[in-house]
């Protein structure tokens, strides 16, 4: 069985070892946030993917260097807007190729191909332009783990690698500023190479490289990972068939909204991630960007979402009300706001009623 395949398992197997009732209604919200102690440099280096190579090195652009000019360029207003115009004309064909989904830094042009490093909110990217046709391979280098220097001090592509100049981190709390993380390195002055052969690999040929499928959980052996007839890259739900209920229509309403765009369909690299064993949850058939699913049980979670916190929102599992069986309470929350609503489902339709929440 590939990993692919035992992801795909293991999946299954979340959603369908507990009834639909189990899984999606509860009584009361018993979560326990627990955190996570930071790797050390160590457990990074072990835990570190198969195809990455990690070599120290003697000369080195330091992290803090790397970093502080990089702030100190922002908080410079004119320094920014300089910085800004800049790389808007100098990244202008990738940011057209792939629809302004991605930031990008340190471009190189081999022959007629043009790459450069791209990020979004799910990680590193890799991105190729070959005669106008635009390809995104994702790196798995979990942002928790790893920083890439915004200024590479050599060419990114280089003998058939992906090498790339970056540091040992973790994450950390900033005082006073609560929600606020940065950056702290553990290790400095790494090389992380990857041979572009292992990065482009694609088995199914849906047009996500193998590595973004282990990641997030999608099938490498099979284009279309739950059967539905729409292959992975031009599914916007590709890990579970849709199924419209009234409870599904519920989930699908409470998904945060962004500012109307054309081109989301055509956004393939952009997804929202959730943390939800729900089956309703999963059947959501979402129109405005693509989605993804990750098990709330973290030994079940893929090693890449077992580290990297790609879960900007959340929607809660549902509660029900004893004494009114045609009302319901559920929970959304973002980076910075929690929401609390009252359900009701009339005349085939929910209507929500704000009942609480907090603002961070």
């Amino acid at each position: 069985m590939t990993y692919s395949a035992f992801l795909m398992f293991i999946l299954f197997l979340g959603s369908c070892s507990k009834t639909q009732e189990e899984n999606c209604f509860i009584e009361k919200d018993n979560t326990i946030y627990k955190e996570e102690k930071p790797f050390t440099a160590q457990q990074i280096l072990t835990n570190k993917p198969e195809y990455l190579e990690v070599i120290s090195l003697k000369n080195f652009r330091p992290f803090k260097q790397d970093s502080t000019e990089n702030e100190n360029n922002f908080q410079d207003e004119k320094l920014a807007e300089i910085k800004w115009r800049r790389e808007k004309e100098e990244y202008k064909n990738f940011r057209e190729k792939f629809y302004n989904q991605f930031s990008c830094s340190n471009k190189q042009r081999i022959g007629n191909t043009e790459y450069c490093l791209g990020k979004n909110n799910l990680g590193f990217w890799l991105l190729k332009i070959d005669n106008h046709k635009a390809d995104a391979y994702f790196l798995g280098l979990s942002f928790s783990h790893y920083y890439l220097n915004k200024i590479q001090t050599k060419p990114i592509i280089n003998n058939g690698f992906l090498e790339l100049e970056g540091s040992l981190v973790k994450i950390i709390q900033v005082g006073g500023l609560p929600g606020y993380e940065d950056y702290s390195a553990i290790e400095d002055g790494k090389l992380f190479k990857i041979k572009l052969d292992d990065l482009i690999k694609d088995s199914d040929n849906d047009g996500y490289n193998d590595i973004f499928e282990n990641s997030f959980g999608l099938n490498t052996d099979n284009k279309d990972t739950d059967g539905d007839g729409t292959d992975d890259f031009n599914d916007m739900n590709p890990l579970f068939t849709s199924e419209k209920n009234k409870f599904s229509e519920l989930y699908l309403q409470l998904l945060p909204t962004y500012a109307t765009d054309s081109d989301f369909k055509k956004k393939h690299y952009y997804f929202e991630v959730f943390k939800s064993d729900c089956a309703y949850f999963h059947e959501i058939n979402p129109n405005e960007y693509r989605v993804l699913f990750s098990q709330e049980n973290q030994n079940k979670q893929t090693d890449y979402l077992k580290v990297t916190d790609v879960f900007r929102f959340g929607i809660s599992k549902i509660k029900k009300n004893k004494n009114n069986p045609k009302q319901f309470f559920i929970t959304e929350w973002g980076s910075s706001s929690v929401t609390d609503y009252s359900a009701e489902y009339k005349n085939d339709k929910w209507v929500l009623t704000m009942v609480g929440g907090s603002v961070i």
